[in-house]
């Protein structure tokens, strides 16, 4: 055998003398052996390094892999990285290996990504929905009993199961802080694009604790970007304003970064500022940073029990679960505005 090819189970039989369909019944556990052929079959594997083709026999029998897809829209961004260590912290007692991709936000990469965990025959599919993706391609995969999760996000064209955050509320929650600290000029920097779900929802939340206030919304005071950058130069433009937000609310943690460099930049200490989404540095920050705290741990951890419960057999019908946010106080969202002086 080459030394730089991997080892096939032609490559095993040959080695033990027996024929390849003897070491497939031995490593399978699908027919007779004897428990001496058993042992030279295990022996020779584990010197060859010999690893079977899970794929190719689940294929060849028509059983499911052992494997979990995850579609997450930015392999880098930490809360979908808490999510993604949530789901296989849960999933590893069942003997289950997480498989993880990124649809980079693009409907049709996301398809790609999907069709190639179904055609491994995944047990479970995980999916964080793009703007624009259309999962009806998944109704005879579900119906035929493969479990399938949104995650943050519905999904479209697929009744399912979908485990969101409380983003309404949250941004409610976290709007109504800096109006109780004297604020009404509260900018808001959200997220692209515009139709992205947890970003309508957030300005949701954000407008209807406006209104609650009798504070009137003033488009102008709403902003959007995609990256850090992006809301560097948002937040420039907001500050710029002939009559600019005393206050700022973050749509998420991105965002969030974006804004504090720009404050801190443009040394503007008297700016309150929320954020959706927590950081890792948040409390280093000065002031530390007050937030509407995402729970990432639980939002994984209910995906994955939710998606067992189905692998288990429970054909219920399809339910939204939403996973509460919190308000953590830490000193940014609690400065006062300036005050101004009447003629």
């Amino acid at each position: 055998m080459a030394a730089h090819r991997r080892p096939t189970l032609a490559d095993v039989a040959r080695e033990v003398g027996v024929s390849a369909k003897t070491v497939s019944r031995v490593l399978n556990e699908d027919g007779p052996a004897s428990a001496h052929t058993r042992e030279q079959v295990l022996a020779a594997v584990a010197k060859l390094g010999f690893q079977p083709n899970l794929m190719a026999r689940n294929i060849r029998v028509g059983g499911p892999d052992t494997t979990i897809g995850l579609v997450i829209p930015d392999l880098g961004n930490p809360f979908f990285g808490a999510v993604a260590r949530a789901i296989e912290d849960t999933v590893r007692d069942r003997g289950l290996t997480l498989l993880m991709g990124s649809s980079a936000d693009d409907p049709d990469r996301e398809r790609a990504l999907t069709d190639k965990f179904l055609a491994r025959r995944i047990s479970i599919l995980i999916v964080v929905p793009s703007v624009g993706a259309d999962h009806s391609h998944l109704k005879t995969h579900r119906t035929a009993g493969l479990p399938v999760i949104f995650l943050d996000r519905p999904g479209v064209g697929l009744a399912t199961d979908s485990i969101v955050s409380s983003n309404r509320a949250g941004a409610h929650d976290g709007v109504t802080h800096l109006i109780a600290h004297g604020h009404r000029r509260i900018g808001f920097v959200g997220d692209l694009p515009p139709k992205l779900y947890t970003r309508r929802e957030r300005l949701a939340g954000y407008r209807s604790a406006l209104q609650e206030a009798d504070i009137p919304y003033d488009r102008s005071l709403v902003s959007n970007a995609h990256d850090q950058q992006g809301a560097e130069a948002a937040t420039a433009r907001l500050l710029d304003l002939a009559d600019p937000p005393t206050a700022l609310f973050a749509g998420n943690n991105i965002m969030a970064l974006g804004i504090v460099a720009e404050l801190a930049r443009s040394k503007r200490k008297d700016v309150a500022l929320v954020a959706f989404d927590d950081l890792a540095l948040a409390e280093a920050l000065e002031p530390a940073l007050t937030v509407v705290a995402q729970d990432p741990e639980e939002i994984g951890r209910t995906a994955a029990t939710t998606a067992l419960t189905r692998l288990d057999g429970d054909r219920t019908r399809a339910r939204t679960i939403t996973v509460p946010t919190q308000l953590i106080i830490r000193g940014s969202g609690e400065r006062t505005p300036p005050v101004t002086l009447e003629s």
